[in-house]
């Protein structure tokens, strides 16, 4: 499993201020997460998270929504094993641990893919999030973000639609396998958010996928606080 760190540590107000302005620029080159020290916590989580949505929305919710300090510690403790459990079970999924959550990635060629111009989700698919739907079952204090994307082929506003009728296929299978919709959030980005190059065809494949963000609920944020206090 893919883990990204970036230890900020904070000692005066000045170098405070080069912290937050050097965890931004990291967030923008990698799109990747950070572990916030106490003293900078929320804040620069806010930070951050703003940076990445402008690229990838899943992972700037993730880490747009951190608790920070020791509480955010526990949550990512609780979200390692999540992780590694998506990692084990559904194989082809990519799979990172990013700040306090978890973005996951299936795209043509892993666990959860749409034939080209469908939204239907096929048999494999299907046993991929029963999978993954058990998953969550077992960790119940998270909500969810399903987002889905397309590659640049085709009209915008019909990828547009493409994506959200992908993303809302995988909403509603989760559903009816016993997920509870208001753990569900549903975005749809169309072509506006590539992850990989839309000139190759490998990277077109990849573009078309659906991303999972996976973060704490308030109850698990406030668990995670009564903890430390304890």
């Amino acid at each position: 499993m893919k883990v990204y760190l970036k230890k900020i540590g904070i000692a005066i107000m000045a170098i405070s201020v080069l912290t937050a302005c050097d965890a931004v620029q990291n967030a923008n080159n990698t799109q990747k997460g950070a572990v916030i020290g106490t003293a900078a916590g929320a804040v620069l989580g806010g930070i951050i998270g703003n940076n990445v949505k402008k690229k990838n929305s899943a992972l700037g919710a993730v880490i747009g929504g951190v608790v920070g300090g020791v509480a955010g510690g526990v949550i990512g403790k609780k979200m390692d094993k999540q992780a590694q459990k998506i990692e084990s079970e559904i194989p082809g999924a990519e799979v990172t641990r990013v700040g306090e959550g978890i973005d996951v990635v299936f795209d043509e060629n892993s666990g959860v893919y749409f034939a080209t111009n469908k939204s239907n989700i096929n048999e494999k698919s299907k046993a991929n999030l029963q999978k993954l739907a058990g998953i969550f079952k077992e960790y119940p204090d998270t909500n969810i973000i399903v987002e889905g994307h397309t590659d640049s082929s085709g009209d915008d506003t019909y990828n547009m639609t493409l994506s959200q009728k992908r993303a809302n296929s995988v909403t509603e299978y989760l559903v009816s396998q016993g997920i509870g919709r208001n753990r569900l959030t549903t975005y749809a980005h169309g072509e506006t958010l590539p992850k990989y190059d839309n000139a190759t065809a490998e990277g077109r494949a990849k573009n078309r996928r659906v991303e999972l963000g996976i973060v704490a609920n308030e109850k698990m944020k406030q668990d995670a606080q009564n903890e430390v206090k304890q």
